[in-house]
């Protein structure tokens, strides 16, 4: 599928993730292309997928988030209905930034953000485990984020 980009497509692609909030006017003079035809290019990437949308990057630790944990989660039941059943339940939990299912000894690794560990500990019990067909979690948790950004 990127095939289909050229070098002013991915030169609109880098300029919008780093700031999305460049108006059409800054984008057409940072990738060198007037403004009517770079216009055009930033729709058909919104149209096409390639731009899901624009959003603020919070900064967690100023909203007290500071506390990061990486949980492995092994199901019991691991048919179609039962991943469903997990997948849906994981996007009712604010505390879950992150949800990956992965092949190897666990079913999912979840990112989940809270303010300290006692609110982790809780999270975990009480919404974590809780999920449909958790069978058994194991948490890592950060010392230090040394890299974190977005596409």
């Amino acid at each position: 599928m990127t095939d289909e980009l050229d070098t002013y497509d991915t030169a609109i692609l880098k300029a919008v993730s780093a700031n999305g909030r460049i108006t059409v006017t800054d984008l057409a003079e940072r990738i060198n292309l007037s403004k009517s035809p770079t216009q055009t290019r930033l729709r058909r990437l919104e149209k096409a997928g390639y731009i899901r949308g624009y959003t603020a990057q919070l900064n967690p630790i100023k909203l007290g988030l500071a506390h990061i944990a990486f949980v492995e989660v092994k199901l019991d039941d691991t048919r179609e209905k039962a991943l469903k059943s997990f997948n849906e339940a994981v996007l009712l939990v604010p505390e879950i930034e992150q949800c990956h299912m992965i092949a190897g000894k666990f079913d999912y690794l979840l990112k989940v953000r809270t303010s300290d560990m006692q609110t982790y500990r809780q999270i975990l019990g009480e919404r974590v485990s809780a999920l449909p067909h958790v069978a058994h979690t194991s948490t890592h948790v950060v010392m230090e984020a040394v890299k974190e950004e977005a596409i």
